[in-house]
């Protein structure tokens, strides 16, 4: 069996333990699940062998996912710092996709007709939440919603269908996190989080192959 599959093989086992924690919750196992998923993505990463600059930024991009992994921890609970981490990992995701070539530029303005209202409908609403909330958040929100988008476009300008998949499955996770933070928040949101969470990271990682 090869590295990469191991990595998978191992890092799924670490997921569907920290899925397990969303329907049944379980602090310790939580704790150590949630960074510990992570860790293996970029044991992924560098598993599946690719370009060499390519492959550095995103052990960089998924070691700021992982300080935001341990910022949101429900024993830590630090929210604006997670968001930071997050923010700052997508913008090495959007240096390491320019590292693999951005071979489909025109393909950028499809995922901009599906983005673009995707903010102004869904996104506007979970803005105006967080700003509800606490209106200091307003701006650290627009300005993940602004970047993320960024990331997914320039993921889909690659061409590689992994990159377009973890850069959407990105966008699906955070879309349910901000909702349920700050519009509604419904049973089975915080299991599609983190499954949506995990395809997005190994999605990501293997798109280096």
């Amino acid at each position: 069996m090869s590295a990469l599959a191991i990595s998978l093989l191992v890092t799924s086992g670490a997921a569907l333990a920290n899925w397990y924690t969303r329907v049944k919750p379980h602090e310790m196992l939580e704790t150590i699940s949630k960074p510990l998923t992570t860790i293996l993505v970029i044991w992924i990463a560098i598993a599946s062998d690719g370009p060499r600059s390519a492959t550095v930024l995103a052990v960089i991009g998924l070691v700021f996912c992982l300080i935001g992994d341990i910022a949101l921890l429900d024993v830590i609970d630090r929210f604006v710092v997670g968001l930071g981490a997050f923010l700052v990992g997508h913008v090495v995701f959007i240096a390491m996709f320019a590292a693999l070539h951005l071979h489909r530029p025109l393909w950028g303005l499809a995922a901009l007709l599906v983005l673009v209202p995707h903010g102004a409908i869904v996104g506007r609403r979970i803005v105006a939440g967080a700003s509800a909330q606490d209106p200091t958040l307003k701006g650290p929100v627009v300005a993940y919603l602004l970047v993320i988008t960024a990331m997914a476009v320039i993921a889909v300008m690659t061409g590689r269908w992994w990159a377009i998949a973890g850069a959407a499955f990105f966008v699906a996770s955070d879309t349910v996190l901000g909702w349920r933070a700050f519009v509604a928040e419904k049973q089975w949101m915080a299991l599609t989080v983190m499954v949506t969470y995990h395809a997005a990271l190994v999605g990501l990682a293997l798109s280096l192959r």
